[in-house]
């Protein structure tokens, strides 16, 4: 199990980014973490995964383990040959180099004779990537190099796959692929942790969920529980009823008070 105790991360030696923030993914199981732009989401990748001295910020409290022993000391690379892979947001592919040279970087932690297996499975889950093996990837699709970036982060055999707004800027239809994609790579038995603005995709292949607002962590339940909740439902599925103002907006907004008190 990959967890994060009571985790308090500040930037700049005076930002305080996230407040005593406990969440568990659990070996071979898809989590989605929720929040709005700032809410702390990607801070919390970078914390698990050795980045957050990149960008000025620390840990000043809590610990992040894997399968119990403490891994909130190690750097990236550490962390990668620990079996914890992240997809940045945004991709960051080298738009450069070629679709199977990004992939082979992807790799810099596995054994030699294990990177023809990892392209393997990678072109596996994504043919489109084995057409267009010798292609510069800065001319891939928004969503062939996401796919790219996913298949890159694979290629270290990660047993833990942390995802950050995979669908950001993504068409419908492109969207509905990375899901059925995501799904995939998690029964082959790559745990996910999934943070993304889209809850609807995140809690649709999710077993359980976190909502993170301002730092803290707000909700904890499982998928099927926050997709029936009606501030999950209005806050970030947009469903909530037409006409209903007044009552259940003030309800909402005391409950939101509440959450970040």
């Amino acid at each position: 199990m990959l967890a994060v105790e009571n985790l308090d991360v500040v930037y700049e030696d005076v930002i305080l980014v996230l407040k005593s923030v406990t969440l568990e993914i659990p070996s071979g199981e898809i989590v989605a973490l929720l929040g709005a732009n700032g809410a702390g989401k990607t801070t919390v990748l970078r914390a698990i995964t050795g980045l957050l001295d990149i960008h000025r910020g620390s840990i000043t409290r809590g610990r992040v383990t894997l399968d119990g022993m403490r891994i909130d000391h190690l750097d990236a690379p550490g962390t990668v040959a620990a079996g914890i892979g992240q997809v940045m947001e945004g991709r960051r592919i080298l738009a450069e180099l070629t679709v199977e040279e990004n992939l082979r970087i992807g790799a810099h932690t596995a054994a030699r004779d294990a990177v023809g297996a990892g392209l393997e499975r990678v072109y596996g889950l994504f043919p489109v990537l084995a057409q267009r093996r010798t292609q510069v990837a800065g001319y891939l699709s928004g969503g062939e190099q996401q796919m790219l970036a996913i298949g890159r982060a694979l290629m270290a055999q990660p047993r833990y796959l942390l995802l950050d707004e995979p669908s950001l800027g993504l068409a419908p239809r492109m969207v509905q692929q990375i899901k059925e994609l995501i799904v995939e790579i998690n029964e082959q038995g790559t745990a996910v942790l999934l943070v993304e603005q889209n809850a609807a995709m995140a809690l649709s292949v999710a077993r359980h969920g976190y909502v993170l607002e301002t730092g803290k962590i707000v909700m904890d339940k499982p998928a099927e529980e926050l997709r029936a909740d009606d501030d999950i439902r209005e806050f970030y599925l947009g469903l909530a009823d037409e006409g209903a103002v007044s009552f259940r907006d003030i309800k909402h907004y005391k409950r939101r008070k509440r959450w970040l008190s």
